[in-house]
């Protein structure tokens, strides 16, 4: 059974950084496409980076040159670095995974990930770590 959680979240001053991590359990080999989701208060839920088996990103705008997503295939550990953070990134934050291609022993069929993936083409979500900026 998979399961992802979420740890890093907390309070940080405007300007300041902070480092999401989302632990992947219950995969023969691993997650190949994996991603951040946050919802703010009073905003609807929106991706903000996700990272493919290529280790190829992609990035909401608001984040971009400030935001690094990467993955530790090893720990089957998700990360998101925050640096310069703003009081508009606060909000709750999801890790979210795919499920792995059919396996056979170690090896498991490869899956392609979606170019600009949204929350329902996930197959696995967290449940989400705070994140909190003031001004």
């Amino acid at each position: 059974q998979v399961r992802l959680v979420e740890s890093g979240g907390g309070s940080v001053q405007a300007g300041g950084s902070l480092r999401l991590s989302c632990v992947a359990s219950g995969y023969t080999n691993g997650s190949p496409c994996m991603g951040w989701f946050r919802q703010g208060p009073g905003k609807e839920r929106e991706g903000v980076a996700h990272i493919n088996s290529e280790l190829g990103t992609n990035y909401v705008d608001s984040v971009k040159g400030r935001f690094t997503i990467s993955k530790d295939t090893a720990e089957n550990t998700l990360y998101l670095e925050m640096n310069n953070l703003k009081p508009e990134d606060t909000g709750m934050y999801y890790c979210a995974a795919v499920a792995e291609g059919h396996c056979r022993g170690a090896f498991c069929a490869p899956v392609i990930c979606p170019p600009d993936p949204e929350w329902s083409d996930y197959n696995y979500w967290g449940q989400g770590t705070q994140v909190t900026v003031a001004s």
